[in-house]
């Protein structure tokens, strides 16, 4: 009978699972228990394999121990962190999310340990995965947004919305495919718009390939929306690393690619085309009559590239990149000797050095004067693969350039013309309306050249590392050479120079004569933001300002309590220091000039041994003793030390934080350091700066939607690409210069918010703030910048002409239509130092 014997054989299985419970939930509950005392007892590595334990074998645990299980995890890691057990930490955090695999908390610590190791991609793929299990949830979100920012910067969104350029290139990749070039790699292919193009005319055959894993899976998503997935293959890998057959079947006949920085070849467009002519891409046409038939020969687009420069005149170009102070704070900087930023042309290669950076012209403040004509720098042909390899071993080519203008001479700026063929070419000139900047080699020249037309400047031009380098190396004066990469005669150079501290200038001699130096190689070099800090001379004034009113007020204090007027209870040795910390990030002279006020013991954040000495020579020459500069990261083996007592009974006097980034932005965690810094002053002691305020207004501007966000399919030619690029846009744009951003002012500049970093209890997340509209228009951002209160009478602007900081804009997901007299109500709010802003208009009724 199959029931009888059906029933036996289940209770048989009934009973030998329950007589397993027992042991296996003794294991659980003892595990359970172990995992909590060893939690008392901060062990949290054997606590972290307990819990890993229980919530395997009891899965039912998971929501009961999912808050204890994260804070084991993340104390584990910072433990396997410290020790620098980088591989044992991640294979904690995945054995984590095999349990939790929709745990967003974990997902978005792990996103910031990958993304603080430097793999972003990784990291942006665990803060977008945290999103979508929670989009609320503001840590992914800003840590997303961070993470966006690295993977696509701003030009991909511009140079998508670049119609022109997107024509251009479809007219030339058809015309190709056209006339015979029936198989076609893109190389670094982004979003997959020019391998779209090339399937679109017809190609029979498409393969692209992408490096960044971010790009990759996007040109994945998009080539599959628009209906090419079985059309065009994509390869997650280097061009470098490409194979026939093994990657790709057999050559192909066409090769296109815009993998082409602002100085042409810094993506490494060279050597992946001299690898694509030996491996990837059939042979050259030799000869007019192969012309008809081009399925047999490869060719590339672009075709080749001729490079254009001047030498210009330009003070944001020249307070970037080299001293053009004397003195800061009312000291003497004549001991630093030169300081300069890494970017550096010369023409023997230089690892620590970057041969240029990228500024768009049209937009630097305060413009720029053109000293020479625009001249030829150099061709390449991209279809010559002779011409690619002899490229590194080209001699150095020397061009005499005729001075039109008087001006100092501060850089050389170049673009180039790309040659799509024989036909067709886009610009990245200046004077265009292109989404390209220009690529920048500032003159360090530490006291400056005026040029004087009639002169005749020498420029050498070379790429032995296949980077194009231009150095300004001499100027041709009556028939005289005054050399610019040595120390000139200033009788030739026009604007001799003051030595406003000769003893000092004497003891910067002695110390390189001491060390054996000269003062040509004395230099040190400080990040392009650094050196603009430095030139920075209405800051630190304003510093120096605030900062002797406090040691006055102090010292006013110490001696009515020696005279019997204040607390006896209070400390009475005048003798006693005041001690500073200063926590600034990077290179900082508020230490140094804290010091100069007598009676200090300042303690420097510079962590750099070079630029030490440059602050040691500086307090030397300015007579500020040895003893009373100490450089306190040098004692400090942890972040977590970074905000403590100079002694046991000693508190501070004065703490510098470092409260806004270059960028735009208030820096992370700045209200966390400003609590930890009020409970370590002495009583009148004082945070720098006390308090800062945010201002905004309302704009219409089209280059910040573009700058955002793809506008539709239009511009890039009817493929549907916006949606996927646009998950990466950003609501904050940070490295504004509002003076020069194309826009209209919809409204006076209005106060948004306050961070008081003196007074916990006046602080606040959220304000909302009613704006009134001058003008009409559509609001697409608001922008916004800091006024720095040193203290309650002295401030400094982060708009200011000369200011170190750049400026960030708020741009809005929707833009808004509003009429002159509309009132507007923006929610700003601040989430572990984010400001973000929203904006509706407010209808009568509701005035």
């Amino acid at each position: 009978m199959p029931n009888a014997s059906a029933k036996p054989k289940h209770s048989r299985r009934s009973r030998r699972r329950r007589r397993e419970d027992p042991a296996r939930n003794e294991l659980v509950s003892s595990s359970l228990e172990s995992a909590q005392q060893c939690l008392f007892n901060q062990d949290y590595g054997t606590a972290f394999v307990h819990y890993l334990l229980v919530l395997n074998l009891a899965p039912l645990f998971k929501d009961i121990a999912k808050e204890s299980f994260r804070f084991t995890l993340f104390k584990w890691a910072e433990e396997l962190d410290s020790v620098g057990r980088i591989q044992d930490l991640f294979d904690c955090y995945e054995q984590a999310l095999e349990l939790f695999p929709a745990d967003e908390v974990i997902l978005n610590s792990m996103g910031e340990q990958l993304f603080r190791m430097g793999f972003r991609d990784e990291a942006a793929g665990h803060f977008h995965k945290a999103l979508k299990l929670r989009p609320d949830y503001p840590e992914a979100r800003e840590n997303f947004y961070r993470v966006a920012n690295w993977l696509v910067e701003r030009w991909h969104f511009l140079m998508l919305n670049d119609h022109r350029r997107n024509q251009k290139y479809q007219q030339a990749i058809q015309k190709a495919v056209q006339n015979g070039c029936h198989t076609v790699l893109d190389i670094g292919t982004g979003t997959g718009i020019l391998g779209m193009c090339a399937k679109k005319a017809g190609a029979a055959e498409v393969y692209a390939c992408e490096l960044s894993k971010t790009m990759y899976e996007l040109a994945c998503e998009v080539v599959t929306a628009n209906g090419m997935e079985g059309s065009i293959k994509i390869l997650h890998m280097k061009s470098l690393e490409m194979e026939v057959p093994k990657d790709i079947p057999h050559r192909v006949s066409l090769v296109v690619t815009e993998t082409v920085d602002a100085g042409l070849f810094g993506e490494g467009i060279i050597e992946s085309l001299i690898h694509a002519w030996h491996h990837l891409l059939l042979p050259p046409q030799r000869g007019e009559n192969e012309f008809k038939d081009q399925s047999a020969t490869g060719r590339v687009i672009p075709a080749g590239a001729t490079v254009f420069g001047m030498a210009v005149e330009c003070n944001e170009i020249r307070r970037h990149h080299r001293q053009c102070v004397s003195e800061v704070g009312g000291l003497s900087m004549a001991a630093a000797g030169q300081l300069r930023s890494p970017v550096s042309c010369s023409t023997e290669p230089d690892d620590s050095m970057e041969p240029y950076t990228t500024e768009r012209l049209s937009r630097l403040p305060g413009g720029y004067k053109s000293l020479t004509e625009p001249f030829t720098a150099f061709n390449i042909d991209f279809n010559n693969v002779q011409d690619l390899e002899g490229l590194s071993s080209r001699e150095v080519q020397q061009l005499y350039l005729p001075v039109i203008k008087e001006g100092e001479l501060d850089a050389l700026a170049v673009w180039f013309q790309l040659h799509l063929d024989e036909e067709s070419s886009l610009s990245t000139g200046p004077q265009e309306d292109t989404c390209w900047e220009q690529a920048i080699y500032p003159v360090h020249s530490a006291k400056g050249f005026v040029l004087k037309p009639g002169d005749k400047l020498i420029v050498e031009i070379s790429c032995l590392d296949a980077y194009l380098r231009l150095c300004s190396v001499a100027v041709l004066r009556d028939d005289h050479e005054i050399r610019l990469d040595k120390r000139h005669d200033s009788r030739f150079s026009g604007n001799p120079v003051s030595i406003p501290n000769p003893e000092a200038e004497l003891c910067s001699a002695l110390a390189c004569l001491q060390t054996g130096q000269t003062p040509t190689k004395d230099f040190c070099m400080l990040e392009c933001a650094e050196m603009a800090l430095v030139n920075n001379q209405d800051y630190h004034q304003r510093f120096s300002s605030a900062f002797g009113k406090l040691v006055s007020r102090l010292k006013i204090k110490c001696q009515n309590v020696q005279s019997g007027q204040a607390d006896p209870a209070q400390p009475t040795d005048s003798s006693d220091l005041l001690y500073v910390l200063d926590v600034s990030e990077g290179f900082s002279l508020l230490s140094f000039i804290a010091a100069s006020h007598g009676h200090v013991k300042a303690y420097s954040s510079v962590e750099k041994k070079k630029q030490q000495e440059v602050l040691k020579k500086l307090a030397h020459s300015n007579n500020i003793p040895e003893q009373h500069l100490e450089f306190w990261l040098n004692h400090v083996e942890d972040e977590h030390g970074m905000l403590q007592r100079p002694s046991r009974e000693k508190l501070w006097t004065a703490i510098i934080l470092d409260c806004v980034e270059t960028c735009g932005l208030i820096r992370q965690k700045l209200m966390e350091k400003a609590s930890l810094a009020r409970c370590l002053l002495e009583e009148g002691g004082q945070i720098f700066p006390q308090r800062i305020v945010v201002y905004g207004m309302l704009v219409e501007s089209d280059m910040l939607l573009l700058e955002s966000a793809v506008q539709g399919q239009e511009p890039t030619l009817g493929f549907n690409i916006a949606p996927f690029i646009n998950q990466f846009t950003v609501p904050v744009h940070v490295f504004l210069d509002f003076s020069t951003l194309e826009c209209r002012h919809l409204s006076e500049s209005v106060e948004l918010f306050v961070l008081d970093l003196m007074e916990a209890n006046a602080n606040y997340s959220n304000r909302e703030v009613k704006v009134q509209a001058t003008s009409s228009g559509r609001i697409t951002a608001i922008p916004f910048w800091y006024h720095i209160h040193l203290d309650q009478e002295i401030s400094i602007s982060t708009l200011s002409q000369n200011s170190h900081w750049k400026q960030a804009a708020a741009v809005l997901q929707q833009p808004l239509q509003v009429q002159a007299g509309d009132w507007v109500l923006l929610a700003v709010k601040l989430h572990k130092s984010t400001i973000s802003i929203s904006a509706h208009v407010v209808n009568e009724q509701t005035q």
